[in-house]
């Protein structure tokens, strides 16, 4: 099996399982609990949050654990929403947002707020001075990923964040496929809420956080207990928070030799496909691009025909979303970029880790050579085509 859907998720780190381990059969108090036996529990959850707030320049009681990336995105929302409803009823967003964010606005629209929805450039990049522009005397927050789940484009958080900074505006940004894949400082970048996913960084799935700057105000998204000073009920989710701690360490003591290592593999993935396939467009910027993101739409091929296929030869990947993966309508981050439905419909996305090796790389790339040529010899579409342009074929 070539694994190449690591954006859907990632496998868990040895280090990271071991470190959870104990959690489930020795050390299982709650760590709510009052008595000694819970301390262990209780040091490894402070711990945990530790080693998240570090790969980010946080600082500890700034993170709020919390079952994803999801729910981190939907208390963001919804949260400062209901804090700030007194000053403003309006908040920005962009077209290629993840669906945590773009239906949580839907929710706030369906409840009378307005929300302001920016384009993207054909490579899917926010322009800050369309953020700036968009701010109103009643915008409350702005809302804009690190970097994009299907494209990989890379925003700049930077600029985006000194606009709202000016404008007295909190920023909040997903970052569940940027977190410990590329460098993020929420000081750096004026964040003041950030959410992040432990399965997309090799850490263990059913858990996350989100970062709220000291001072932001945010009421409870769930009511129930006291954890999570009083923020998060629930009962803590010990193991799972020390495998994602776990692995935030882990990844981030590695990222730059890590990021230099996985873009050799995407760039050698996009040079050939470039090369030996036509017909063929690269979606996303080509230089601020997440390091283990492909993703290409093929024309003349249905996306659901080619990852069949590509099934059938060993290998993994995906069409764009692991969250939409049931829809059959074109992904909506492609339509933002600009292009037609019958292109949309057949993207490949191929998502990488350290672990990809460049013999991997060709053996996907071998399989499209074979793939491609097959299915475009079943669309009519394409028939048209090289008729019309015989000296294309």
């Amino acid at each position: 099996m070539i694994y190449m859907d690591n954006a859907a998720t990632t496998r868990m780190s040895e280090r990271a399982f071991e470190a959870m381990r104990p959690f489930f059969m020795e050390q299982y108090a709650n760590e709510a609990g009052t008595y000694s036996f819970a301390n262990a529990s209780k040091e490894a959850v402070e711990n945990a949050r530790r080693q998240v707030a570090a790969v980010i320049g946080a600082k500890p009681a700034e993170i709020y654990f919390t079952s994803g990336g999801t729910e981190s995105d939907n208390w963001a929302l919804k949260g400062i929403a209901q804090a700030n409803a007194a000053k403003g009823r309006h908040i920005i967003i962009s077209a290629i947002e993840h669906h945590a964010v773009l239906h949580s606005a839907d929710a706030l629209k369906r409840q009378g707020w307005e929300v302001t929805v920016l384009p993207v450039d054909e490579y899917g990049m926010v322009d800050p001075a369309s953020v700036e522009a968009a701010i109103r005397p009643d915008t409350v927050l702005v809302s804009i990923m690190a970097a994009n789940n299907e494209i990989g484009t890379i925003q700049p958080l930077e600029k985006i964040g000194e606009a709202c900074k000016r404008h007295g505006v909190l920023f909040h940004t997903d970052a569940v496929q940027a977190y410990a894949h590329i460098p993020l400082h929420v000081e750096a970048m004026h964040i003041d809420l950030l959410s992040a996913s432990g399965h997309k960084f090799h850490g263990p799935k059913g858990v996350g956080f989100l970062y709220v700057r000291r001072g932001v105000k945010l009421p409870p998204f769930m009511d129930g207990g006291a954890q999570e000073r009083k923020r998060r009920a629930g009962t803590t989710n010990v193991a799972g928070i020390v495998g994602m701690g776990a692995a935030a360490e882990e990844t981030s003591a590695n990222l730059a030799r890590t990021m230099e290592k996985v873009s050799a593999v995407r760039d050698h993935l996009i040079a050939r496909i470039e090369k030996e396939i036509p017909y063929c467009r690269l979606n996303g910027h080509r230089t601020e691009r997440l390091p283990g993101n492909v993703n290409f739409c093929f024309r003349f091929v249905e996306g659901e025909g080619m990852l069949m296929l590509l099934d059938a030869n060993g290998i993994c990947a995906s069409s764009g979303s692991a969250c939409t993966s049931g829809s059959l309508d074109p992904s909506h981050v492609l339509l933002a970029i600009g292009l037609p439905h019958e292109i949309a419909h057949g993207s490949l996305r191929l998502s990488i880790s350290e672990a990809t090796t460049m013999e991997e790389a060709d053996k996907v790339v071998d399989a499209l050579l074979q793939i491609i040529p097959r299915l475009r010899a079943m669309s009519p579409l394409y028939e048209d085509f090289i008729r019309q342009h015989p000296n294309h074929a």
